[in-house]
């Protein structure tokens, strides 16, 4: 999917199996941005981190679905 367009704040980030991984808290660069909520624990906690614009495969509903399973995704986070 090329339409990041589609990305809205709020929504949830699920990987291709559904499993969450994160809330958008905005689209910048072709790279979801997700809340600082969703930022892990230990040294990954409290920042944002992001998602490539390549993985989302669809926006369904209030969800973006990402082509990567949840455990596949969150390997390819970057940290701003």
């Amino acid at each position: 999917m090329n339409d990041m367009s589609r990305v809205k704040e709020h929504m949830e980030v699920i990987g291709a199996d559904g499993v969450h991984l994160g809330t958008v808290d905005r689209v910048e660069n072709n790279r979801i941005k997700l809340t600082k909520a969703d930022s892990g624990e230990g040294k990954h906690k409290g920042h944002h981190h992001y998602i490539d614009g390549s993985l989302v495969a669809d926006v369904e509903g209030n969800k973006v679905r990402l082509s990567a399973n949840g455990d596949v995704a969150v390997t390819m986070e970057q940290e701003a």
